[in-house]
């Protein structure tokens, strides 16, 4: 497994090393020891969840707030996703920056995505399977969001807006600068 930093603070895409003949192929998917020794981060989750979209679909941006905050390394298991992280921390170096990144169920990669982050995605395929590793488990009522095209931030969601499909939560997340998170 490669490790490579982006550029917001914490954030990193992990790329699998890839055994192939002709069987098919073998990877290791993660490695909680190798994942802390490098990047220096907690590498234990527990809760896996899944979901499955179509073409269009955008999930985001959202967080878990306070005690309940989540890191997320997240993959796409089938089809292609744009993935989308927003430093939400006030005091990093790369608060209200955001970086994308596809993950394709060919390519393999994994992002890692820290407490503190806004996170969301936007199908680019027919349909696409969509997996979240989080580091603490799900919470109601610490739900947070950003409205996922926010002029502050500006997110190239790589979908024309005619084609976003939107859940009803999405629609009403506050802006940036309201600052709920």
């Amino acid at each position: 497994m490669k490790i490579r930093p982006t550029p917001l603070q914490d954030c990193y895409i992990l790329e699998p090393s890839i055994f192939t003949d002709e069987r098919g192929y073998f990877y290791e998917k993660f490695n909680e020891k190798k994942f802390e020794e490098l990047t220096g981060m907690n590498g234990h989750f527990v809760q896996d969840n899944i979901s499955k979209s179509s073409y269009g679909v955008l999930r985001g941006l959202h967080l878990q707030k306070g005690d309940h905050a989540q890191a997320k390394l997240v993959s796409c298991l089938e089809g292609s996703v744009w993935d989308v992280a927003v430093d939400l921390r006030p005091d990093s170096a790369t608060f209200g920056k955001w970086y994308g990144i596809e993950l394709t169920a060919e390519n393999k990669l994994q992002f890692y995505v820290p407490r503190g982050f806004g996170h969301g995605f936007s199908v680019l395929s027919e349909t696409a399977v969509f997996a979240y590793k989080c580091d603490n488990f799900y919470n109601k009522e610490s739900e947070g969001g950003v409205l996922w095209n926010d002029p502050d931030l500006a997110i190239d969601w790589k979908l024309p807006a005619s084609d976003v499909i939107l859940s009803d939560k999405d629609l009403i997340q506050p802006h940036f600068a309201e600052r709920n998170f």
